[in-house]
């Protein structure tokens, strides 16, 4: 396979995951919002929403205040975002474009149509009377697409390279998410399994849909150690840091046994599982969450840069 078409399909599922953890992260903070007063303290959970999309600083160029309205549309279809949700697809639709023929009918045209449907949008889509519905109907898009993906494609490069992208920006997405709750969201006057705690969790837990997962998992009610647990080492949940790692291993070594050799990218992916495999949630803690988190961060970004130069430049 070209290069460049390697480089389409990873970046054309990197766009669609990235559009799904922005419709996440909406989502997170509309639910958030409409908790009462007494649970929600002094925070502002449309400032936070910013923070994890990683765009707080580019929206304070153009907006003073952070409110369901603002935040909203600009992450959703703001010109001047170059990550909002609208960006992203138009993205992954040219990159798609670009590739059309490395696709089965069912990717394609999960994408175009999503494309098609969504140039008839507006802001006004992402009034806060209407963010909900706009949120779920990207996040069904993102589901689609996957789906169509991992059912209709041969397993052949095309596909693990697909793979590659979605994982790469999935373990991106989660350690972002619980990064921000763990570092921002949570109040300095607020405490720790407290009420207010409670309900964030609850809300981020339902944006990953783990909610239901944890309480299958572990059968209790809420608690952060566990909820850590479980979006970093616990393997069987797809979202978790632990499992996107696998399935990363699992694209890199297909290619490899493809192309007949390794390289740096299969060297830092199993350093990075195996550091995963290594530690755990009391580990985390006593060193630091915040720090753990970022170091994996730049650790999944070297992943994704390996990647790239080993096969798509």
């Amino acid at each position: 396979m070209l290069s460049r078409t390697a480089d389409n399909l990873f970046w054309l599922s990197r766009y669609m995951e990235r559009a799904d953890y922005l419709a996440r992260i909406l989502d997170a903070a509309t639910r958030l919002s409409v908790l009462p007063t007494s649970y929600t303290g002094e925070s502002n959970e449309w400032d936070t929403a910013l923070t994890t999309a990683g765009c707080r600083e580019i929206f304070y160029e153009s907006y003073k205040h952070a409110t369901a309205e603002t935040v909203a549309a600009f992450l959703a279809f703001a010109p001047e975002n170059p990550f909002s949700i609208q960006k992203c697809l138009e993205m992954a639709r040219f990159n798609a474009r670009a590739v059309r023929t490395a696709l089965t009918s069912e990717m394609w045209e999960t994408i175009n149509g999503a494309w098609l449907e969504l140039k008839t949008m507006d802001a006004s889509a992402a009034t806060p009377d209407k963010i909900t519905k706009f949120t779920d109907w990207v996040k069904d898009v993102a589901l689609r697409f996957e789906g169509s993906g991992y059912r209709t494609m041969l397993r052949q490069d095309g596909f693990w390279f697909s793979r590659l992208g979605s994982f790469i920006e999935r373990a991106d997405n989660t350690a972002r998410i619980l990064d921000v709750k763990y570092h921002i969201l949570l109040p300095e006057t607020s405490e720790v399994g407290g009420g207010l705690d409670f309900s964030q969790w609850a809300a981020i837990l339902r944006s990953v849909n783990a909610l239901t997962s944890y309480h299958w998992v572990y059968r209790e009610s809420i608690k952060p150690a566990l909820i850590a647990d479980l979006l970093i080492f616990n393997d069987a949940l797809p979202r978790s840091l632990a499992a996107c790692y696998d399935n990363i291993l699992e694209a890199l070594d297909e290619l490899a046994s493809g192309y007949g050799r390794q390289g740096a990218a299969q060297r830092l992916t199993r350093t990075t599982r195996m550091s995963l495999e290594n530690s755990n949630v009391e580990q985390v803690f006593q060193a630091g969450l915040h720090e753990f988190l970022i170091g994996f961060i730049e650790d999944n970004n070297q992943v994704g840069a390996a990647i790239s130069e080993q096969y798509l430049t």
